[in-house]
C-alpha cells in the first residue's frame, strides 16, 4: 500500500477528509493602547529588578525612585487620554479578548489608585525622619531585609549604609495587579490580579527598619490569612464554573438570569444549579469582603496596619480598599445582579455589623495606627451601604468615596510618620498629649484628616457620607442609614478624643518631637490636606465625574 493511501486511510479514520480546509489558527487580537496604564506600569517595574540587579548600590535608590514617579505618571496620564477618548463613556467595551473591560468605573478606580499611589510612594522615599546612621541616610526600610533582626549582618548592613530600595518595584507589582482588579471582566483574571498584587504587600509588611519582629509578624499574619482568603475565591470560581460552563462575566449573568441559548452537553448535568451558583458566589464575596477590611474577615486589619511600615500601611489602606470595592461592584453589578434577593439581606448584615463593629471597638484602642485600622473597617461599612443601594447612584456615591477616602488616609499615615521618640514612631496615644502645643501645624493638619474621617460638613468625608448614605436610602436600604448615622455619631467621638488629646492636655518634658520632612513627605500631606477641603468645599465637578463613570460595560 502507498503512503497516501495509508495516509488517507489515517484520516479518514479520524473523521477528517483530505478535501476539508485546515482552520487557520487566530492570534488573539490585544488592545495595547487601552491597556497602556497597566502595560506602562509592569513594564517599569521590570526595568526596576533589573536595576536592583546592575545598577551601583549607591546609585539605586535615585534610579528607583525616579522610575516610579515617571511610570506612575504617565499611567495616569495613559488613563486621562482613555478618559478623554471616550474610552469612559461612548467607546466602553471589553478588551483584551474578553479579559479586561474598559469603562467608565475602571477608567475612575483606575486614576484614583495611581494618583495615591504615586502620593504615597514620597512618603516611601522620605529619608530625613531618622538620624543619619553612620553618616547615611535611613528610610523606614529594613537595611538588609534578608538578615536576622538584631544580628550581626543586620548590623553590618546598616554599618555599609544599604538599603531595600526593592520596595519600589514590589509597589509597582501592586499597583499593577490593583489597575486589573476592578477592571477583570472574567474570574480567571480577577485572581490572577488578586495574587499579583497581594504577594508584593506580604512583603512589603515585613521589611520595617524599626520593630523588626513586629514587621514579621504582621507579614506572615497577613501571608496566612490571605492564602485563606485566596483559596475561598478559587474555590468560588471552580463552583460558578460548574455553574455556568464558563469564566467570562457575561456569561455567567446569562446563566443566572436564564437567557442563555447554547449549552455544552459536557455541562448540561451542572449547569443552571442553584447549590453551585449560592455557594460559589458566596465563596468570591467572602475572598472580596476579606480584601475590603469587612466584619468578620477583618482580623488582620489591626495587626497588619500596626506591625507594617507605616509608608507600606498607608498605601495598602488607601489602594488596596480601592481595588477591592470596584471588584466587588462589578461583581455585584454585572455578574449577579440576578442574585440581588440572596446578596442584598447578605450585605445588608455585613455593612451593619461592619460600621458597628469598626466604631465600637475603635474606642478601646491606645494605638493610633490600630485605631486608623479600625477607622477603616468602619469605612469598608460606610462604603457597602452604597454598594447595597443596587442603583447607578450607588456606583457613582461609592467611586466618589473611594476617592475622598483614600487621599485622606495616605495623608494621616504620612502625619503619622513625623511624630517621633527615641524608639522610632511614637504611635502610643498618651505620647501625642500635647502634640498642638508643640507642633501647632502637625497637629491642625491631623485634625483635619480626623474630622474628614468623621464626616464633619466641609470636608470630603462629610461628602462622601451624604452620597453614600442618600444612594443607600433611595435604593431602598433606610435603616442602613440609621445604624450608618448612629455608627458616625460613635465613631465621631473617637476621634474628637484625639483631637482634644492634641490640643487641650499637657505636653510631657519627655514627649515626642516631630520631625522635620523632606519635600516629599509635605507634598503628601499637603496633596491629602488639599483633596480632603476642595472635595468638601467644592464636590460637584468631582461628584458629576463620577456619575459620568458609573456605568459598568456589559
Amino acid at each position: 500500500m502507498s503512503a497516501t493511501a495509508v495516509h488517507s486511510l489515517w484520516t479518514t479514520a479520524g473523521g477528517v477528509t483530505s478535501a476539508a480546509p485546515v482552520e487557520k489558527f487566530k492570534a488573539p487580537v490585544i488592545e495595547y493602547t487601552q491597556l497602556a496604564p497597566v502595560l506602562i506600569v509592569i513594564g517599569v517595574a521590570v526595568v526596576g529588578v533589573l536595576v536592583e540587579a546592575f545598577v551601583p548600590r549607591r546609585a539605586r535608590y535615585y534610579t528607583q525612585v525616579f522610575l516610579t514617579v515617571v511610570a506612575l505618571a504617565a499611567a495616569f496620564a495613559a488613563v486621562v487620554g482613555l478618559a478623554a477618548g471616550g474610552y469612559g463613556t461612548t467607546k466602553a467595551h471589553i478588551a483584551a479578548m474578553g479579559a479586561i473591560a474598559i469603562d467608565g468605573p475602571t477608567l475612575f478606580l483606575q486614576g484614583t489608585i495611581l494618583l495615591t499611589s504615586l502620593v504615597a510612594v514620597f512618603t516611601f522615599a522620605e529619608r530625613r525622619l531618622d538620624p543619619a546612621s553612620h553618616g547615611n541616610r535611613v528610610d523606614s526600610f529594613a537595611a538588609q531585609a534578608a538578615s536576622v533582626p538584631g544580628s550581626d549582618s543586620e548590623k553590618a548592613a546598616v554599618k555599609a549604609g544599604f538599603t531595600t530600595t526593592e520596595v519600589f518595584p514590589l509597589v509597582l507589582f501592586s499597583v499593577a495587579g490593583m489597575l486589573v482588579f476592578p477592571a477583570a471582566n472574567d474570574l480567571l483574571t480577577l485572581f490572577v490580579a488578586l495574587e499579583v498584587f497581594s504577594l508584593p504587600l506580604y512583603l512589603l509588611c515585613a521589611v520595617a527598619r524599626r520593630k523588626r519582629l513586629m514587621s514579621q509578624e504582621a507579614a506572615v499574619k497577613y501571608f496566612l490569612l490571605g492564602a485563606f482568603s485566596s483559596a475561598f475565591l478559587l474555590f468560588g470560581i471552580a463552583l460558578l464554573y460548574g455553574y455556568a460552563g464558563s469564566v467570562s462575566y457575561a456569561s455567567i449573568a446569562h446563566v443566572v438570569d436564564g437567557s442563555v441559548t447554547k449549552i455544552d452537553p459536557a455541562l448540561a448535568d451542572t449547569m443552571g444549579n442553584d447549590a453551585l451558583l449560592l455557594i460559589g458566589g458566596a465563596m468570591i464575596l467572602t475572598g472580596l469582603l476579606f480584601k475590603v477590611g469587612a466584619v468578620p474577615f477583618h482580623m488582620w486589619t489591626p495587626d497588619v496596619y500596626q506591625g507594617a511600615p507605616t509608608p507600606v500601611t498607608g498605601f495598602m489602606a488607601a489602594a488596596t480598599k480601592v481595588a477591592a470595592f470596584g471588584a466587588l461592584l462589578r461583581l455585584l453589578y454585572v455578574v449577579l445582579p440576578g442574585l440581588a434577593w440572596d446578596w442584598r439581606p447578605v450585605m445588608w448584615a455585613v455593612a451593619i455589623v461592619t460600621m458597628l463593629g469598626g466604631a465600637i471597638v475603635a474606642i478601646t484602642q491606645t494605638d493610633i495606627k490600630r485605631l486608623l485600622a479600625y477607622s477603616s473597617i468602619a469605612h469598608a461599612g460606610f462604603i457597602l451601604a452604597g454598594v447595597i443601594a443596587t442603583t447607578p447612584d450607588g456606583i457613582s456615591s461609592v467611586l466618589f468615596y473611594l476617592g475622598a477616602y483614600s487621599f485622606v488616609t495616605v495623608g494621616a499615615f504620612a502625619v503619622v510618620t513625623l511624630v517621633r521618640d527615641a524608639g522610632g514612631e511614637a504611635t502610643h496615644l498618651s505620647k501625642w498629649a500635647g502634640l498642638g502645643r508643640r507642633s501647632p501645624l502637625v497637629a491642625a493638619v491631623f485634625a483635619v484628616f480626623l474630622l474628614a474621617f468623621a464626616g464633619i460638613p466641609l470636608t470630603s468625608g462629610f461628602s462622601g457620607k451624604f452620597a453614600v448614605f442618600k444612594a443607600a436610602a433611595d435604593g431602598g436600604a433606610g435603616g442602613l442609614v440609621v445604624v450608618g448615622v448612629i455608627s458616625s455619631a460613635i465613631a465621631a467621638f473617637f476621634y474628637i478624643r484625639v483631637i482634644v488629646l492634641m490640643f487641650f492636655s499637657e505636653p510631657k518634658a519627655d514627649g515626642p518631637t516631630v520631625a522635620v520632612p523632606s519635600p516629599l513627605t509635605m507634598t503628601t500631606i499637603a496633596v491629602g490636606v488639599a483633596v480632603t477641603l476642595v472635595l468638601g468645599l467644592a464636590p460637584q465637578y468631582f461628584l458629576d465625574l463620577a456619575s459620568q463613570a458609573g456605568v459598568f460595560v456589559r
